[in-house]
């Protein structure tokens, strides 16, 4: 039995902790050994319908207490986890069906595991020669022993952010989790006894699925896990479960801690208790310290302690966490010369006024090795930006796409991450942006994270909806355009006031002009299923641009 599965099952023999589901309406606790029961039952279900070793499924499913024995009965049977990108109020069904299917053939999926609120895609998907279990038909299976699993046995199969149209999966091993769930939980200094997390991530993003329901199941902690929707409906709520279950443990995409961080400072003193709080993860690439820093402030009226502020680097290729900070740190911030960070590549500390402010990202998780190099391939030394590389046994193996396996790692061993930023002396990593969005205006390396940072501290625009679009890539003149979202994008003078407004502030925090600037309502920006802005396919937003 791999380690992974091993741990797993021991856990839900041993462990009297459990998962709490169903919050704020219906709270329901399930010790895991409960969730265990059920999943032998499913295991046994789809044993019935032929699953087995080395078979693909994939799940589309939106709640906790279904997703949970769904995913160990799949382990059970020794097959892989793809866990389908949800439709939302939005979302074209006749197109993400096209999407979905496409996903489907690629991984090989036996069959589709459906639960609530997705019932109703049943007929979408069998007209489509698609097989479907629902997760009601997989709780009265017959009871079941798990087969025996491998180190090298595919576990997962996460789809990438945005991966739609031309999908693409990282494969991960069951060795790839056991290796990464034990470095993340070394560096946070995870106690089974005393550690409650708290998560309301989507379990089809991998911050969701490997941090906040894998890995709680494998080794047999507490968690009070609620949906996207719940948080979205009541931001508040996410902080309330952190009070109310002594919760310790935590993590988020920035635009929810900003959203956080705003919601709280309008909240009334003693609503929330956030003084059991010692580790909100921060996930998102690059962390935004304006973020950080007015959630610190607005959460101390409510206890919580600014030394739990914990930025990260993660990315699925590496089952999850990159690197994460000693607990207790709080934010560092690297404060260096901007002229020669821009210019000439170079991370050079400075005491100037108008420095530069980078989160470093803590140091990386063991069992990882880690390296910067430049477009020649050359290794760079310490606080030379260039492409960041790495190596270690929490790296995938390589993607699945619909040309079928692409390895992911060199010859050597390195993957590249596509993502630029440099190492500190004391080891520490920041993380500046991707290779593909690097904006290149006279000579300098811009970045489009401060393009949209600066943009959206213009009034009546949406937090956390700008996007910067790079024009002419590769061309002497580089430029760049920027689309901003806002409630009054139906008043011509507001609109005329943001476009202005927004040149004004690029200019004067960056030091460089868009060449045009386009005001849009709410929700027309392209972003991933995990909330990551989608600069390609914004160009569009700009017409001929």
């Amino acid at each position: 039995m791999s380690r992974f599965t091993d741990e797993m099952y021991a856990s839900a023999e041993d462990s009297q902790h459990g998962i709490v589901t169903g919050e704020p309406d219906a709270p329901r606790r399930q010790v895991w050994s409960e969730i265990h029961a059920v999943a032998r039952a499913m295991a046994g279900a789809l044993a019935a319908a032929g699953i087995g070793p080395g078979d693909a499924l994939g799940i589309l499913a939106g709640q906790p207490v279904d997703i949970a024995p769904a995913v160990q009965a799949t382990w059970m049977r020794g097959a892989s986890v793809t866990m389908l990108h949800q439709p939302t109020p939005r979302t074209d069904l006749i197109i993400w069906a096209e999407d979905t299917e496409t996903v489907i053939r690629m991984i090989s999926a036996k069959a589709v595991i459906l639960g609530a609120p997705f019932d109703a895609a049943a007929p979408v998907l069998e007209e489509r020669g698609i097989k479907v279990v629902t997760i009601a038909d997989l709780r009265a299976g017959p009871t079941i022993e798990p087969v025996r699993t491998a180190e090298s046995d595919i576990a997962l199969q996460q789809l990438t952010s945005g991966s739609t149209g031309s999908p693409k999966a990282v494969q991960i091993t069951h060795e790839n989790f056991h290796t990464n769930s034990w470095a993340m939980l070394s560096r946070i200094k995870f106690s089974v006894e005393d550690d409650v997390m708290v998560s309301w991530l989507p379990l089809f993003h991998d911050m969701g699925m490997v941090g906040f329901l894998t890995l709680p199941m494998q080794i047999g902690a507490e968690i009070v896990s609620i949906t996207p929707m719940d948080f979205l409906t009541s931001p508040l709520l996410w902080a309330d479960l952190m009070g109310r279950y002594r919760g310790t443990v935590t993590a988020a995409p920035n635009f929810a801690y900003s959203l956080l961080a705003r919601k709280l400072a309008k909240a009334e003193d003693g609503v929330v208790d956030l003084s059991t709080v010692r580790c909100l993860l921060n996930g998102a690439e690059p962390v935004d310290a304006d973020t950080m820093i007015a959630l610190a402030e607005a959460g101390a009226r409510f206890g919580l302690d600014p030394a739990a502020l914990a930025p990260t680097y993660g990315m699925a290729e590496v089952t999850l966490a990159v690197s994460l900070p000693e607990p207790g740190r709080g934010m560092v911030l690297d404060v260096v010369d901007p002229d020669l960070f821009e210019a000439g590549g170079l991370a050079v500390p400075t005491q100037r006024p108008n420095a530069r402010k980078l989160p470093t990202l803590g140091t990386l998780v063991s069992g990882l090795e880690g390296r910067v190099v430049g477009d020649d391939g050359r290794v760079l030394p310490r606080r030379a930006v260039g492409i960041i590389e790495l190596r270690g046994g929490s790296v995938t193996p390589g993607y699945l796409t619909v040309d079928g396996h692409k390895p992911a790692q060199g010859e050597d061993g390195w993957l590249n991450t596509g993502d630029v930023g440099y190492f500190t002396e004391e080891d520490l990593i920041v993380v500046c942006g991707r290779v593909k969005d690097v904006i290149i205006m006279g000579g300098r390396n811009v970045y489009p994270t401060d393009i949209e940072r600066a943009a959206c501290t213009v009034k009546g625009v949406r937090p956390g909806n700008a996007v910067a679009v790079r024009l002419d890539a590769g061309q002497k003149r580089e430029s760049f355009a920027v689309a901003v979202e806002t409630n009054d994008h139906e008043n011509p003078e507001e609109v005329k006031r943001i476009e202005h407004e927004v040149v004004h502030a690029v200019f004067s925090e960056v030091g460089v002009r868009p060449r045009t600037v386009a005001v849009l309502g709410p929700g027309s920006i392209p972003k991933t299923s995990s909330g990551k802005l989608r600069r390609g396919r914004s160009a569009s937003l700009l017409g001929g641009v």
